[in-house]
């Protein structure tokens, strides 16, 4: 999510940020998370085509009756944490995505309300390290990562607009035994063992959130977002909701170094924009999610984070953020860490369903006296019916997080910090949008990574008192899937201004 804006006292037409008026074309929603809901700006104000952020779509305007520049009464097609920004800028929680990032999602009006939906789901086959059969990691899976997110918005007198947001996943249902597999992913715990060469489940409550903002003026805004689970101000968009990330269905190897924190049970965040910046403050439980996907965890409210927002141009998202996060992980609760973190989202859209979309991801963890890094770079590029899509990352992880040692003298455990590289390549192709142009898109894919690790894990590893296979030369892991995703948002067919009469 983003931050608020309103106008001051004048009722006139809103003037959208310098940076942010010249795109024509989708408003976007995050892929996956927070569906850039929209407060309806005054009427006067909201009316006005520019602030809708519709960049680069390629649609004949004449065809609905209007001038490119002619205004348009549209209430509601706003940020979710501003009046004055626009809604293609939603993010996970409250983090910006670049102007001109393409939204999937539903959208109508009830009454003063703006609604809008998004879901996506996977029908995966996974096999794990194929290459290196009773291998570590060797793993083969039907599985189906998902999510929805249904959001509510609305103003509140000449100035406030309030939003409300659920997020929920299957997850617990489709991805059991703790998680899908993923050679080299660790964070969180299952049955009391750490969780390794697995990417754990979502919660199927996995955000409960509302937020309030108030237009100081047009260029400054002050919100406040409470959730129970939340996601505090700590790194960029959550990779579920990046449209960077959205073709792939796994989850990235520095999830545990970025945006981990993306579920957080009890966050109150303070935002405050000015013009194209916004700097946060959150307060927020340290604890990771527990094994029990179902319930509510136990609010702590012992951990700080903040981060600054900055989007210079319609394409560009830039964020740092720090925190202090107590106790996250169950099975070391004495273990404290320190995350910093820096990234930048660029989106272009130039079409109808043409876009590019990438991402460079940058996390730190300071812990027990070390510091691993981690450095993500993703991109999607989309060309009507056929995606292309990559993603490469450097991740350090130790001998203790992988449970896996070098061994020294006398074969005793050696601890070590292993430099791990992968490169995955993708591919996605829109096969048909089921019951009508406005149902979900049903996609067909499919990727392969390669791992370039270190000698010491292809060989066979040292743990307390045995000896284990290690993953063997150049691991290869490959997913072949169906995608459902809500609907690519158009602005083509939308007769009056009326939402309903979107294409989507």
């Amino acid at each position: 999510m983003v931050s608020p804006a309103a106008a001051p006292a004048p009722r006139t037409a809103p003037v959208a940020p310098a940076d942010t008026s010249q795109h024509a074309g989708h408003e976007h929603l995050m892929p996956g998370m927070n569906m850039g809901s929209a407060t309806p700006v005054d009427s006067a104000k909201t009316g006005q085509m520019h602030h809708m952020n519709m960049a680069g779509s390629g649609h004949d305007m004449g065809a609905m009756g209007m001038a490119h520049d002619s205004s348009m009464h549209m209430g509601g097609m706003s940020h979710a944490f501003s009046r004055r920004l626009p809604m293609n800028r939603n993010g996970s929680g409250t983090s910006w995505h670049p102007d001109e990032t393409p939204m999937y999602m539903w959208m109508q009006h009830k009454g003063p309300w703006m609604l809008m939906y998004h879901a996506g789901a996977y029908a995966r086959y996974t096999s794990q390290n194929f290459n290196n059969s009773g291998k570590r990691g060797h793993a083969n899976a039907i599985d189906g990562p998902n999510w929805g997110m249904a959001m509510a918005q609305r103003e509140i007198g000449a100035r406030g607009l309030l939003n409300l947001s659920l997020m929920v996943s299957l997850d617990p249902l489709t991805e059991t035994r703790g998680g899908y597999p993923l050679l080299f992913q660790t964070g969180e715990s299952y049955r009391n063992q750490p969780l390794i060469d697995k990417q754990h489940p979502h919660d199927l409550i996995s955000g409960l959130t509302v937020g309030y903002t108030h237009a100081v003026s047009e260029d400054v805004d002050v919100s406040l977002y409470l959730g129970y689970p939340g996601e505090p101000a700590i790194g960029p968009v959550a990779f579920m909701h990046r449209i960077s990330a959205m073709p792939n269905p796994d989850a990235p190897l520095s999830h545990h170094w970025t945006d981990a924190t993306h579920i957080t049970f009890g966050v109150a965040t303070l935002g405050v924009r000015y013009k194209q910046f916004k700097l946060e403050g959150s307060n927020f439980t340290g604890r990771e999610p527990d094994q029990y996907r179902y319930d509510f965890d136990r609010p702590r409210a012992d951990s700080w984070a903040g981060r600054l927002n900055w989007n210079p141009t319609s394409s560009l998202a830039l964020q740092v953020s720090r925190a202090f996060i107590k106790s996250p992980e169950d099975l070391h609760p004495e273990d404290d860490v320190t995350r910093t973190t820096a990234s930048v989202l660029h989106s272009r859209t130039w079409g109808e369903r043409r876009y590019l979309a990438s991402a460079l991801v940058w996390g730190l963890n300071e812990a027990h006296g070390g510091k691993e890094h981690a450095l993500l770079a993703e991109t999607n590029l989309t060309l009507g019916r056929p995606t292309f899509y990559g993603r490469y990352e450097f991740v350090q992880k130790d001998s203790e997080e992988l449970d896996f040692y070098a061994s020294g003298p006398a074969d005793q455990p050696l601890d070590m910090v292993f430099n791990i590289h992968a490169l995955t390549l993708g591919a996605s192709y829109r096969l048909a949008s089921l019951g009508g142009p406005r149902g979900p898109e049903l996609s067909v894919g499919g990727q392969m990574t390669g791992y370039f690790i270190p000698q010491n894990l292809q060989n066979d590893r040292y743990g307390i008192g045995y000896v284990g296979p290690g993953y063997g030369k150049l691991p290869l892991s490959a997913s072949v899937y169906l995608r459902l995703t809500a609907p690519w948002m158009s602005m083509k067919g939308m007769g009056s201004g009326r939402m309903g009469g979107m294409k989507m």
